[in-house]
């Protein structure tokens, strides 16, 4: 029987609400130590910080400062994203813009600022991608242009630091979190009895968290049975 071991110190990413929520909890569930960051303090959560992970310069010093604050870390969760659901000649371009600065370059910021802690300790990275960064739609340029690029980085990251860290790609479908609250009601899910439930997804990255060295878990991809949007 495998023993189960804490996932130890993890910053999360848009950690006050959905699936970093979730991820938040499990990892304490779990007799780890959740580090979130957000645009605003997670209830609940001890060492909670406001960051926005599109202003990546003060990013990378909170990142810092957090692992400094911890003693290191031993993963990342990026699961903080956005979206701005049109078709490209009718999103304000500065919208347009901010998705790709939060879902692809805010995490890349923090993977590069928590690289040095994560060698020290073997830690892990898992990125949170999209069914849509594997299958591109209409009205999701921006969206799919973000996730697209977040499986590319992460893959190259896997590459790059084979046998320092582990790096764990998540793709996840649907979810009944608050992402789609405001949309217009076009965009939004039909019947969202049929999303994830964000905790089964967060159960998901605990077990790429708690993988023993050696052994990595590269690429996870989880969607509602119905889903349409994988492969």
């Amino acid at each position: 029987m495998t023993e189960t071991v804490s996932p130890g110190r993890v910053l999360i990413t848009g950690g006050a609400s959905g699936l970093g929520a979730a991820v938040a909890k499990a990892v304490a569930d779990a007799d780890g130590t959740p580090i979130v960051f957000d645009r605003v303090k997670a209830e609940g959560i001890e060492s909670s910080w406001v960051v926005d992970v599109s202003d990546t310069a003060t990013t990378r010093q909170a990142v810092t400062a957090a692992a400094e604050a911890h003693g290191g870390l031993d993963a990342i969760v990026t699961a903080a994203g956005i979206d701005r659901c049109g078709r490209l000649d009718e999103v304000d371009p500065v919208e347009w813009e901010r998705v790709i600065m939060v879902n692809l370059f805010g995490t890349a910021a923090v993977a590069q600022a928590a690289l040095p802690y994560l060698k020290r300790s073997h830690g892990r990275v898992v990125t949170v991608a999209s069914s849509l960064g594997l299958k591109a739609v209409s009205d999701a340029t921006a969206y799919c242009a973000s996730k697209f690029g977040v499986i590319g980085f992460t893959r190259a990251l896997a590459a790059e630091t084979r046998g320092e860290i582990g790096v764990t790609t998540l793709i996840p479908a649907g979810m009944r979190t608050r992402f789609f609250d405001d949309r217009d009601e076009k965009y939004k899910p039909h019947d969202e009895s049929k999303l994830i439930d964000p905790a089964r997804v967060a159960d998901a990255v605990l077990f790429a968290l708690q993988q023993p060295t050696g052994c990595e878990i590269r690429e996870l991809v989880i969607t509602p049975e119905e889903d349409d949007s994988w492969p």
